[in-house]
């Protein structure tokens, strides 16, 4: 099998597997359909908080309680903030985290695009950016869970809806 990394190394950010919470910032456009605002991607953001609680909010997610989203994105292999630099501030309107063995399998969990910014291709942006970074480390199994509304959105970047098959199984507490 021929090694992946060939075809991946020339990946946005040049992500090493070894060099855990690598931050790097990337600028992707600064054009009129954003009002001359530059937009970043960042890699391993220094989040605020508070600033995803409200893109989440915008988006109709549920509350989480903030103590257990630090735990949850501290514990995450891949996190990408999507920014808009609105007078040299930084403003998230963007962001998605991965889990991963860090070597077969991930899973693409939080995907968010603030509503006031989707539908212009920057949700796309963000997902080919995740997938590449994790194809550039050779993780051949990307997972995700999307709502009904969203599954023509993945189905266009390739993903499949149970393939082989395949059923996802889940198990709560009573």
């Amino acid at each position: 099998m021929y090694n992946w990394v060939h075809f991946f190394r020339f990946s946005r950010f040049n992500y090493l597997p070894t060099v855990k919470k690598f931050k790097s910032k990337k600028l992707i456009t600064e054009n009129q359909q954003f009002n001359n605002n530059k937009l970043f991607l960042v890699l391993e953001p220094d989040l605020n908080f508070k600033e995803l609680e409200n893109l989440c909010n915008a988006v109709g997610w549920i509350k989480r309680p903030i103590k257990k989203v630090k735990l949850a994105i501290t514990n995450s292999f891949l996190t990408i903030g999507l920014y808009i630099e609105n007078h040299q501030n930084m403003n998230l309107i963007g962001f998605v985290r991965v889990i991963s063995d860090q070597t077969f399998n991930a899973t693409i969990w939080d995907m968010v695009i603030h509503p006031n910014f989707q539908n212009q291709g920057l949700g796309k942006i963000l997902m080919e950016t995740t997938i590449l970074e994790l194809r550039y480390i050779e993780i051949d199994t990307i997972t995700l869970f999307a709502d009904f509304e969203s599954i023509k959105f993945y189905q266009k970047l390739g993903f499949i809806i149970d393939p082989h098959n395949i059923k996802g199984m889940f198990w709560y507490p009573l």
